[in-house]
């Protein structure tokens, strides 16, 4: 008699034969992970009058470890499209390596028209909705950022079911709802407040938007990329931390680490 495990639950291989596996091979269905491993948190944008400012924090969490602190998780496209990850960290580097050679195919081509940021979001929003299709999503929520069509500032995201919007500020994770009361106290939903907030104006409610996140934010952290996209080019920084922090009154609080009462 068979006493092993994986025999229980199905007839003696002694009175009825061997079991014929090549019957569970043929119908074993294809499967597909659905639960991401490492993960980013939030993506900020917000649209100003000259362009569009993004940024992202720089860690990378295993569950609630908070396991890889230096991943950038910006990556520009030429000549002035920029796209910021949220989600699992693997499915982000499958579609840089996306853009990559699209952006090499893009070179060899022999005409003088380049791919703008609506391009960009276009192609990227199909390919989420193509795997999501085949149920194999890329577990991916992203921000584009540049221009579109008529040099006009764009800024629109796409998610791993393929849906798409657009809007003067966006935010990914738990941006949704800690950073975006924020940002609409700068700017309206509607698309003329646009014309009226500078550069310096998006960039500081961008930063204040990453301050509030470390602070309310469990899977954020103290540095963050951050990345002003003109139509001078892309101006981008992911080495940055954040400034007047709260949190370092906690080294001189009597009893704690290796302080003695």
């Amino acid at each position: 008699m068979n006493h092993y495990p994986q025999a229980w639950g199905r007839p003696r291989d002694d009175v009825y034969g061997p079991y014929d596996h090549s019957y569970v091979q043929q119908s074993h269905p294809t499967t597909h992970t659905q639960s991401p491993a490492v993960t980013g948190t939030s993506v900020i944008g917000v649209k100003f009058r000259d362009g569009v400012v993004l940024a992202t924090d720089n860690l990378a969490s295993y569950g609630s470890l908070a396991r890889f602190t230096d991943v950038k998780r910006l990556r520009t496209f030429p000549p002035s499209t920029l796209i910021g990850f949220g989600g699992d960290v693997s499915d982000m580097q499958y579609i840089d390596r996306l853009l990559n050679s699209l952006d090499v195919h893009e070179h060899y081509l022999s005409s003088d028209h380049t791919l703008n940021a609506s391009n960009i979001h276009t192609y990227l929003s199909k390919v989420f909705y193509k795997r999501r299709s085949d149920f194999n999503p890329l577990w991916n929520q992203i921000l584009v950022a540049g221009f579109d069509a008529q040099d006009q500032p764009f800024l629109a995201s796409a998610d791993l079911l393929g849906t798409t919007f657009s809007a003067p500020t966006l935010a990914t994770g738990f941006g949704a709802h800690l950073a975006q009361p924020i940002l609409r106290k700068l700017m309206p939903k509607d698309e003329e407040s646009v014309k009226d907030v500078g550069r310096e104006e998006a960039v500081e409610a961008v930063k204040a938007c990453m301050k509030v996140l470390f602070y309310r934010d469990a899977r954020s952290l103290d540095r963050y990329s951050i990345a002003v996209v003109t139509k001078e080019g892309i101006e981008l920084k992911e080495d940055e931390k954040l400034e007047n922090q709260s949190w370092a009154f906690a080294d001189r609080v009597k009893g704690y680490g290796t302080q003695t009462v």
